[in-house]
């Protein structure tokens, strides 16, 4: 034994019992009488990156490795820092010098699997963790990263798979769990995420992530006032901006707007440029009328989590400047309702001296076409012939100074002679003389809120004791089915085999005497061709129906009827069936 061995088994056993100071001064004793130690430079590169200072440990490493690059365990040790220090191709190449000298080497294996899902390199990750789990199936951690990749590919069934294989080897491993829950909410198994989850925290109360995720596992399950206190439950382990966030959205799903804002402006507090307070608060002030304040808020949307930014190569953005003598495109955003209702800007626009062309979804494009001071209407495509770009609900803040408040000009749509054709034929025959109304008890399924703003069809059932009145079904997607599934009293006649676009829902429009709908686009058609329109709106409903108001300053003919309890529609289908029955 040489004079050193004693010495560096003493720092060693230091630092194995976690005697960091200890270690470190036997290391650097070592290496002030031979510099050239490899392994202690090797150890102390080690320690140095446990306490977190890894420049420093990259550099006793690297010296380790020029002395003696044949250390399997110093080239695995050095892609720890290399991952630590962000530079993952590098953290890559030393795993894979590390398994080149020991392909048994089953640390390195995991380690290069993990740096390789970091990179995005999925499928190369997986192989290299499925090829180690072929050689130790035991190997939880490996398992365990073979799921969060297959999760992070989006392949969720079989990320659940390798999840409850692990949950099999170790029942009562935190991570199995709270992987089985991630992956059961991505699979939109809600029951069973919750339980995974509950499972998790039964190990592990005091995670703040699985706090969170199951917070937000209870608010995608429609659960909100569960989800609000599974937040709450968070911010007593962190006193998280994003979590205020949550709280406050948590608080809005309820309908409980008034409450919301001080849990953004805490977040605020926290993180005085945190897009998703400030663009939850923007929907608060745009909720309450307060529309100079909240349009300019709404800027930051493209920032938030919800939005992603849109952007029109080789176009520069308006944001302002004169429009005089200029072209600019207005591209459409967010769903068909919101293209419908911010095309009444167009006349404003070409005021200013713009030419207008406006980008849209194809099924939309004719109605858009109708808009006063829109020249033309297209498809969404590329193009660069203009001078501007504007998305369309930035609009409302670029005009602000000429138009303070809404805009309530209606119909600002219409629909062609070639579109009504036989329409006003087949609904007097029909209906005769009868009062005509047209109803959609459903939106788009994948909606965020659809859950609670989509009615079943069952739910009208107390309309057929209106009389005098025919019923048209206006009503598309899946949700029509239920027409013949359902056991609703109401028969309304269904001419939806010839509606193909919304010029043909609004041409079937033109013939009614009101639509009754849904929060969804049919809103929006109606309200933009000057149709009465009565909207039945959840307690948690969107913010453009605004707060304690039963008209809409957006569409003159329009009366709301909201719920008074989350979920609960018997209450507004009364009141509108009374008031049907009274005019």
């Amino acid at each position: 034994m040489n004079q050193l061995s004693a010495p560096l088994a003493a720092a060693l056993d230091l630092h194995q019992a976690g005697h960091m100071a200890e270690a470190e001064s036997g290391y650097r004793a070592i290496l002030k009488e031979r510099p050239d130690h490899v392994d202690a430079l090797h150890y102390l590169g080690v320690l140095l990156h446990q306490r977190g200072d890894n420049e420093d440990a990259a550099t006793l490493l690297d010296r380790a490795l020029g002395l003696a690059p044949g250390g399997s365990a110093c080239w695995s040790n050095r892609g720890l820092v290399a991952t630590a220090l962000g530079d993952l191709p590098h953290a890559v190449a030393c795993y894979e010098r590390a398994l080149a000298i020991d392909p048994a080497f089953a640390n390195a294996r995991n380690n290069l699997g993990t740096a390789l899902q970091k990179q995005g390199r999925f499928d190369e990750s997986i192989e290299q963790l499925e090829l180690l789990l072929a050689q130790d199936p035991d190997f939880i951690d490996a398992r365990l990263n073979l799921g969060s990749t297959l999760a992070s590919a989006k392949r969720y069934d079989e990320a659940l798979a390798v999840y409850r294989e692990a949950l099999a080897r170790d029942p009562v491993n935190f991570h199995a769990h709270f992987g089985e829950g991630n992956a059961l909410r991505e699979l939109k198994r809600f029951d069973e995420a919750v339980a995974s989850l509950h499972r998790a925290l039964a190990l592990k109360p005091d995670h703040f992530e699985a706090n969170v995720n199951l917070g937000t596992t209870l608010g995608l399950f429609g659960k909100f006032v569960e989800a609000e206190a599974q937040y709450r439950r968070a911010l007593t382990l962190r006193d998280d901006p994003q979590i205020h966030v949550c709280v406050g959205a948590a608080i809005g799903s309820q309908g409980r707007f008034e409450e919301e804002e001080p849990h953004y402006r805490r977040a605020l507090e926290l993180a005085p440029d945190h897009a998703d307070a400030q663009h939850n608060l923007a929907l608060l002030e745009l909720r309450r009328g307060n529309f100079r304040e909240g349009w300019a808020l709404h800027e930051v949307r493209w920032r938030s989590s919800k939005y992603t930014p849109m952007n029109i190569p080789g176009v520069p953005e308006w944001h302002g400047e004169s429009l005089q003598g200029k072209t600019l495109l207005v591209a459409g955003e967010q769903g068909h309702g919101d293209m419908i209702q911010f095309a009444r800007y167009a006349p404003v626009l070409e005021q200013m001296g713009a030419t207008v062309d406006v980008w849209v979804p194809e099924n939309i494009v004719e109605l858009i076409q109708s808009v006063r001071g829109v020249r033309r209407a297209l498809r969404m495509g590329p193009t660069n012939e203009y001078d501007y770009w504007t998305p369309s609900m930035s609009v409302p803040h670029r005009v602000a100074h000429l138009v303070p408040g809404v805009i309530a000009d209606t119909p600002y749509m219409s629909v062609s002679a070639e579109r009504i054709g036989s329409w006003p034929a087949r609904v007097k025959k029909l209906a005769g003389a009868r009062r005509k109304i047209g109803i959609v008890w459903a939106g788009s399924p994948t909606f965020g809120n659809d859950q609670f703003r989509s009615m079943p069809f069952a739910a009208w059932s107390p309309f057929a004791e209106v009389a005098n009145t025919e019923w048209f079904s206006l009503q598309k997607g899946p949700a029509r089915e239920q027409l013949s599934n359902s056991e609703c009293a109401l028969k309304p006649h269904d001419l939806t085999d010839d509606i193909h676009d919304f010029a043909d829902t609004a041409a079937l429009i033109e013939q009614l005497d009101l639509v009754i709908t849904v929060d969804t686009s049919v809103a929006h058609v109606a309200g933009a061709l000057g149709k009465p329109v009565w909207v039945f709106l959840p307690a948690n409903n969107d913010w453009r129906w605004m707060q304690n108001r039963d008209d809409s300053p957006w569409y003159p003919r329009t009366r709301l009827f909201k719920q008074t309890t989350l979920g609960d529609w018997t209450d507004p289908v009364a009141r509108a069936k009374a008031a049907l029955m009274a005019g």
